[in-house]
C-alpha cells in the first residue's frame, strides 16, 4: 500500500505501549510511521479524529462464521464485514462448521474460503477432537502445521478428562494453546438457561453455575499437570473467575475472556422488561447469561486486568432457529457489531475503566496466542487502526447488521460509542458517513 494517511488530532490510546495522549498518527506506505503532536504531512489523506478515540485495531478470540456447512446463518463474506463495521480487525474463526477442521485437508479448503472472501484478518481455530465429537483426538499435528492459531471443540466441551490430559500434554508439545468452553455436560444437559430464580419462574430447566465452575477446576489441574497453554473461554461466573485468578497467582499458563453480552446482560433478560415474560430467545446463549453479582464480578476481573479478553462469540443464527419454543431455540447472540457499544455504554456508567476496556479489545487479546508482530499495538510497523467516537448515541437497529444474523435481544436499545473508522493494512477499510460532511 502507498500513500499516506494523516490521523489528525484523536486520543490515541495504546495500553500495549503504554500510550494515552491526544496525537496524530501518520501511517505510511501501509504501517504507522509515526505516533506525535502535530504531525506535518501535506500529501497525506486526513481524518479528523478530534473528540475520538485512535485505538490499535480489535482482536477477537471467538468468533462463528459458520461457513462452511451453515451458510443460512451466516458466511465468512457477511460475518467478516460485520466484524469490519464493529471495529475488529483480527477475528478468530471457531470451528463449529460442517465440515470441522480436524484434519489437514479441511483446514486447507477452509483457509482458501477465508482468503478470498474475508473482509478482516482471520485466524483458524482447529478441533481438539474429530468431528468435535469428542470420542478420539484431531490431527492435531496437521493442524498446527496448517496454520491453526488454537484448538477448540467450542460448544462441545471435551467431556472425558482422560482425553483431555492426552490433547493438552500434545498441544503443550505443539506449543498451541486450548481455547475450552468450560462445562460439565452431565450438570448442564437440557439445560436452555441459567438455573435460578429466573428459570424457576419462567419455568425453564436450568444450567447450574456448577456445571462451569467444576469443568474450570478440572482443566486448571490438567494445565498444571501438562504444562499446555490454557485459555478459558468466555467465564460467565463470580466463582468461575476467582478459581482462574487463584491459577494465574500460582503461574499457571492460563488466561481466559469475557463476552460482551455477559458483562452488560443478566438471565433477566431472558424474561422481557414487560410485565408478562417475554422468553426472548435472542437472550438464548451457551453458557448462559448468569446473575447480576456475576455480571459485576466480571466487570471487576476486567478493570482488574484478571480477564485477558473480551471476545464476542458472535453466533449468528438464521429467523427459524430463534423463532421457536426457548428451550427448541438455538444458543447464540448476533453481537459483534454491538460489542463496542454495549463496552463503551458500560464504560459511559462507570461500570467499566476506559483503558481496561480498551485493552481487553487490544493488547490483552493479543497477548493469548501467537499473532503476528504488530498486532494489538500502535507501535511503528503496526498496520491496523480503530477509530471510536466515545460520545455518539444510537439505536441498535437489528434490520441494519450487516451480518445474516438478526438474533439480539438489544433490539431497540440506547448505546453509547460507535466505530468511526477502520484501516487495515494501512488503507481505509471502512467509514462511517458523518452527518453534514
Amino acid at each position: 500500500m502507498t500513500g499516506q494517511i494523516l490521523i489528525r488530532g484523536g486520543r490515541v490510546l495504546d495500553p500495549a505501549s503504554g500510550l494515552d495522549s491526544i496525537s496524530d498518527v501518520l501511517v505510511t506506505n501501509g504501517a504507522v510511521e509515526q505516533v506525535a503532536a502535530n504531525i506535518e504531512a501535506p500529501e497525506a489523506r486526513v481524518i479528523d479524529a478530534h473528540g475520538c478515540l485512535v485505538t490499535p485495531g480489535f482482536v477477537d478470540l471467538h468468533t462463528h462464521l459458520r461457513e462452511p456447512g451453515f451458510e443460512q446463518k451466516g458466511t465468512i463474506a457477511t460475518e467478516t464485514l460485520a466484524a469490519l463495521r464493529g471495529g475488529f480487525t483480527t477475528i478468530c474463526a471457531m470451528p463449529n462448521t460442517n465440515p470441522a477442521p480436524d484434519a489437514a485437508d479441511v483446514l486447507r479448503s477452509l483457509r482458501e474460503r477465508i482468503e478470498r472472501d474475508a473482509q478482516v484478518r482471520v485466524f483458524p481455530i482447529g478441533c481438539v477432537t474429530r468431528g468435535r465429537a469428542g470420542k478420539e483426538l484431531a490431527e492435531l499435528s496437521e493442524l498446527a502445521g496448517g496454520g491453526c492459531i488454537a484448538l477448540s471443540d467450542d460448544g462441545s466441551p471435551v467431556a472425558n478428562a482422560r482425553l483431555m490430559r492426552h490433547a493438552m500434554e500434545l498441544a503443550a508439545a505443539l506449543r498451541l494453546p486450548i481455547s475450552e468452553h468450560c462445562d460439565d455436560p452431565e450438570l448442564s444437559h437440557g439445560g436452555s438457561m441459567n438455573e435460578g430464580s429466573v428459570s424457576e419462574r419462567l419455568g425453564l430447566p436450568g444450567q447450574p453455575a456448577a456445571a462451569e465452575t467444576s469443568a474450570i477446576a478440572r482443566n486448571i489441574a490438567l494445565c498444571e499437570a501438562t504444562g499446555a497453554r490454557l485459555h478459558i473461554a468466555h467465564v460467565t461466573t463470580a466463582r468461575g473467575l476467582e478459581l482462574v485468578a487463584d491459577a494465574k497467582r500460582r503461574g499457571l499458563p492460563i488466561t481466559c475472556e469475557v463476552t460482551p453480552s455477559h458483562l452488560f446482560l443478566t438471565e433477566a433478560a431472558v424474561f422481557g422488561g414487560e410485565a408478562e415474560p417475554a422468553y426472548d430467545t435472542n437472550a438464548k446463549i451457551n453458557p448462559p447469561l448468569r446473575t447480576e453479582a456475576d455480571r459485576r464480578a466480571l466487570l471487576a476481573g476486567i478493570n482488574s486486568g484478571v480477564i485477558d479478553a473480551i471476545a464476542t462469540d458472535h453466533a449468528p443464527h438464521a429467523i427459524e432457529d430463534k423463532l421457536c419454543e426457548f428451550d427448541e431455540a438455538a444458543f447464540g447472540i448476533s453481537c459483534i457489531e454491538t460489542a463496542l457499544g454495549c463496552v463503551m455504554t458500560l464504560v459511559d456508567r462507570g461500570e467499566l475503566e476506559l483503558g481496561a476496556a480498551i485493552r481487553a479489545l487490544t493488547a490483552g487479546p493479543a497477548s493469548v496466542f501467537s499473532f503476528p508482530p504488530g498486532t494489538g499495538t500502535l507501535v511503528p510497523g503496526s498496520t491496523d487502526i480503530t477509530i471510536v467516537d466515545p460520545a455518539a448515541r444510537w439505536t441498535v437497529d437489528p434490520a441494519s447488521f450487516a451480518s445474516k444474523g438478526r438474533n439480539t435481544p438489544l433490539g431497540g436499545t440506547q448505546l453509547t460509542g460507535t466505530v468511526r473508522a477502520v484501516i487495515i493494512n494501512g488503507s481505509v477499510a471502512f467509514e462511517m458517513e458523518v452527518a453534514g460532511a
